[in-house]
């Protein structure tokens, strides 16, 4: 009978370890997927963002059509009107719209008054805005005063979204 020493064994051989490239499928799908969010999460940023400017930009040009059409017509109740849509639309696209869509009176002034110097709207000519529909007569002085204080407000609201 053969000796167990002189059989031709090895030593026990491990595997060799698991290479770290080529990946396997399940890593190259979440790649995929990472960097399709990624791309995504960017796409909409940029977005949102020239959104934005826009919307400012297209309440200047709108501010001064309403500035032009007042010099032509004079009518202060039109005007009025046509500012306080202005300046509430404009807030709906900036601010999120559970903030600022039910807000009225006071509240409305308050809002507008968080983001220029002051109290122009709750405290001052702004008044307007929520008096308008209950004066009998306007002051041109009232209005020109109003559409001052809106532009400032539009200028600040730029200038704080861009933050």
């Amino acid at each position: 009978m053969n000796d167990p020493l002189d059989l031709p064994l090895r030593d026990i051989h491990l595997p060799e370890a698991v290479a770290t490239w080529p990946l396997a499928y399940g890593w190259w799908i979440l790649l995929f997927v990472l960097i399709s969010l990624l791309a995504l999460m960017v796409f909409v940023y940029y977005r949102n963002k020239r959104n934005r400017y826009s919307a400012i930009t297209l309440a200047k040009k709108e501010l001064e059509q309403i500035q032009n059409d007042f010099s032509q017509d004079n009518n202060s109740e039109k005007l009025v009107r046509q500012v306080s849509i202005l300046i509430r639309r404009l807030s709906i696209s900036i601010f999120p719209r559970t903030d600022v869509a039910h807000l009225t009176g006071e509240n409305w002034l308050k809002f507008l008054d968080q983001h220029v110097e002051g109290e122009p709207f709750s405290g001052g000519d702004g008044r307007i805005l929520i008096d308008a529909p209950y004066r009998r007569e306007f002051i041109s002085e009232d209005v020109e005063s109003v559409v001052r204080h809106c532009s400032q407000w539009i200028d600040a609201v730029a200038r704080y979204k861009t933050k």
